[in-house]
């Protein structure tokens, strides 16, 4: 393996991630009046998804089911979520900025792992937005909804360009934990900037019906 960022950060930030992304899984959950086992099904799938998607890519066996601190940090966002709700609830769009956090932490660590195992810059920032996208396309998918990354928002762009700030100060020699923790921060800045505007990635107009 080729040297990268500190293993204890990117540890930290893969179950940082697990909890927060299995936070806004739980909080949907919830939303959606599912039971108990539902909430901490929904929490676990959602903050383990990205990261099982990025290592069968990368060709390792998924960290998941190799460290019990990834499935404990899922489980434990279920469990906070079934009996702090409607609490984690009152504050204004709680899915969407748990969604937000776990999505630049997620994205950083996917691209700085791919990067870690000898993988190219541009595939390093490809699979960092999809270690951070995948838990929530799975969360809309597991409720019925089509995916957000799909339909409106800023979602795979955010993702992208944190990824990016990582990868490239990697490329540029530098170890240090400033650009990883500076592109979540800005993934996530650029995600709620989406959610509190409404900016949507660019679609085709809608077309005309011809009369008949």
């Amino acid at each position: 393996m080729i040297a990268g960022l500190d293993p204890t950060l990117l540890l930290w930030l893969n179950l940082v991630g697990t909890f927060v992304f299995g936070l806004s899984g739980g909080l949907a959950a919830v939303r959606a009046q599912l039971d108990v086992f539902g909430v901490v099904v929904l929490s676990a799938v959602v903050g383990l998804a990205g990261g099982i998607v990025r290592d069968l890519l990368i060709g390792v066996p998924p960290e998941t089911f190799r460290d019990w601190r990834y499935l404990a940090a899922a489980g434990a966002a279920g469990v906070v979520c079934f009996f702090a709700g409607p609490a984690l609830d009152r504050f204004q769009r709680g899915v969407q900025v748990f969604d937000a956090v776990g999505l630049g932490l997620f994205c950083v660590s996917g691209a700085s792992k791919a990067l870690d195992f000898g993988l190219g810059p541009a595939q390093a920032v490809i699979l960092g937005a999809i270690t951070g996208i995948g838990g929530g396309m799975l969360r809309d998918v597991l409720l019925r909804e089509i995916p957000t990354v799909l339909r409106q928002e800023l979602y795979a762009i955010p993702a992208a360009v944190g990824a990016a700030v990582a990868v490239l100060g990697r490329e540029a020699g530098s170890l240090s934990p400033v650009f990883p923790l500076l592109g979540a921060a800005l993934c996530f800045a650029v995600r709620m900037f989406g959610v509190r505007y409404g900016i949507d990635a660019p679609r085709e107009p809608p077309r005309r019906r011809s009369s008949d």
